[in-house]
């Protein structure tokens, strides 16, 4: 009885912010140098993402999303120009195309839960002016089949990194090293800042316009240059991501402890999909997410609901097709060719705890609950 109590009271949530002393120094010493918007930290900080994406240029920004807008309005794009991209992702995904002017298009997905090249080509056209795969829940999309795709068509790649950092493809690329690589640090991220973003490239001229554009378009003081935004970053957002990247590696390998042992526990449960990570390809499990077929006992929702009786967190990533709602329906540049295999994941996916803060008690408590439900 005394356990089921302690269970009882115990709290699992779906993701875990912990900050410690390194953070707290970096913080000190920009509050202390007096020096709190873009310097030092920005540059040590952009320095340590094209290391992690494996690139020679990284341009930090406020945020994922303009990180997004960005390389788009870098690489020129606007109206009646489209851009191809998934349907299973967050809004900042489209809104980003949206705010450039362009039109969306979106493919479908595959087992991976990411875009499908195939999909991808019977959309292009004359129109088509990028493609921008999302890295969703931590792996990669078939980058390898995307650059062949985006060469043969003469067409960039904008990739929606904003949770895949240091994830690797088949080849042993990383994430972010395919054209521009758009990641975010919000404050749920396996690296992260509270907000925060960053383009990832290879294109000096080009890095060169995104950090004019990020600066109201000056060069230097009241040199303008272009019109432009602020979407500077500051050393304070920096310095508390900056300790992260060395401590990532150990925090990656811990998530994927996590997520074997709930392979190895979810193993088995009829009508219960495992998350798996594709071939060759370096999953950071950013969320671990099962998928509940019509054979399962209960849907997502009544599963849901037994998770929350046992104090276990989860999360609906996505709840719906991003199309799927009135706002992007009824958009004059949104285009919806039908992705069936997006709005059946959408339907019925659920994620689990897998950060690196759970304990191993955690975890068998997780794959107790969910057992005792579906089995």
């Amino acid at each position: 009885m005394q356990l089921l109590c302690e269970r009882k009271q115990l709290v699992i949530p779906i993701s875990k912010v912990e900050l410690g002393p390194e953070e707290e120094a970096q913080v000190l010493e920009v509050l202390r140098s007096g020096h709190l918007a873009q310097g030092p930290k920005v540059a040590e900080f952009e320095s340590r993402c094209a290391q992690l994406a494996g690139t020679q240029q990284a341009v930090a920004v406020n945020n994922g999303t303009t990180a997004l807008v960005l390389a788009i309005e870098g690489l020129g794009l606007g109206p009646d120009d489209e851009v191809i991209t998934s349907p299973f992702t967050f809004s900042a995904t489209i809104n980003a195309i949206l705010e450039s002017g362009a039109t969306v298009r979106f493919g479908d997905i595959g087992d991976d839960y990411n875009l499908d090249p195939t999909t991808t080509l019977s959309l292009i056209g004359g129109a088509t002016r990028a493609i921008m795969p999302v890295h969703l829940y931590g792996q990669t999309a078939d980058m390898e089949t995307f650059r062949k795709l985006a060469a043969e068509h003469g067409l960039p790649l904008i990739e929606d990194a904003a949770q895949a950092h240091g994830a690797t493809t088949s080849s042993g690329a990383r994430a972010g090293s395919f054209g521009l690589g758009c990641f975010s640090f919000y404050a749920t991220k396996n690296v992260m800042c509270g907000e925060g973003g960053v383009i990832t490239l290879d294109d000096h001229d080009l890095a060169d316009r995104l950090r004019i554009l990020r600066n109201q378009g000056m060069r230097s003081r009241y040199d303008y240059v272009v019109p432009g935004h602020n979407y500077r970053m500051t050393d304070l957002v920096a310095a508390i991501a900056l300790p992260q990247f060395d401590q990532l590696e150990a925090r990656v390998e811990r998530r994927r402890h996590n997520a074997a042992r709930l392979n190895a526990g979810l193993d088995g449960i009829s009508g219960v999909v495992l998350p798996r990570t594709a071939p060759g390809r370096g999953h950071v499990w950013h969320q671990y997410t099962i998928r509940l077929s019509s054979a399962a006992r209960l849907n997502r929702e009544e599963l849901a609901a037994v998770l929350s009786e046992a104090d276990i967190g989860h999360g609906f990533y996505y709840p719906r097709a991003v199309y799927d709602y009135e706002c992007y329906r009824s958009h004059p540049r949104v285009v919806i060719d039908g992705s069936p295999r997006a709005e059946e994941a959408a339907a019925s996916v659920i994620s689990l705890p897998v950060h690196p803060l759970l304990t191993d008690q955690d975890l068998d408590l997780i794959v107790e609950t969910v057992d005792r439900a579906l089995r």
